[in-house]
């Protein structure tokens, strides 16, 4: 009988390790397209156009804006360690490049070194001009309300763009 208390007591330490060594592996996803390598081959320059490409690959991930309008095709693998924020883990980015006339001119893929790792500095962005605290923010516009376009005379006789009896001295 002790030794089917100790088996279950075992069996339970076992399974409560492996939820939790379960729970520290990282998450890894794939974002955009999904590279085929032989569909990717299988474009041609000089043989293929935005029409062929479309039934190849897909519709392109976004496509440029400026300049000649070539199509570009993103893939991602985000991998996000627990307790840390997400990394991207590999990249790659395919660029298909058309003539005036829509036809295929190169085709260029690019991996994980366009990708740019920029760190944070503080909590803060640095601005020109100077630093105002919150009370000079909510009470720093009284006094000056309204005083540009104060006028300086007496009331209602002291139009001087004209003298007579409208509005506009006419």
């Amino acid at each position: 009988m002790r030794k089917v208390g100790l088996k279950v007591a075992a069996a339970g330490t076992a399974l409560a390790m492996a939820a939790l060594l379960g729970g520290c592996t990282s998450i890894r996803d794939h974002r955009g397209y999904l590279v085929d390598v032989t569909l990717i081959d299988s474009v041609q320059p000089g043989i293929d156009n935005r029409t062929s490409v479309e039934k190849t690959l897909g519709r392109p991930t976004f496509e440029s804006q400026f300049g000649q309008k070539d199509w570009y095709y993103l893939s991602q693998v985000i991998k996000t360690p627990p307790l840390r924020s997400a990394r991207t883990e590999s990249q790659t980015l395919l660029r298909v490049r058309f003539d005036p006339a829509g036809n295929v001119v190169g085709i260029d893929k690019r991996g994980m070194e366009q990708v740019a790792r920029i760190n944070a500095d503080g909590h803060e962005t640095p601005t020109l001009g100077r630093h105002r605290s919150l009370l000079e923010d909510l009470f720093g516009n009284i006094g000056s309300v309204g005083a540009a376009g104060m006028s300086t005379g007496g009331g209602q006789g002291s139009n001087t763009a004209g003298s007579g009896p409208g509005p506009n001295g006419s």
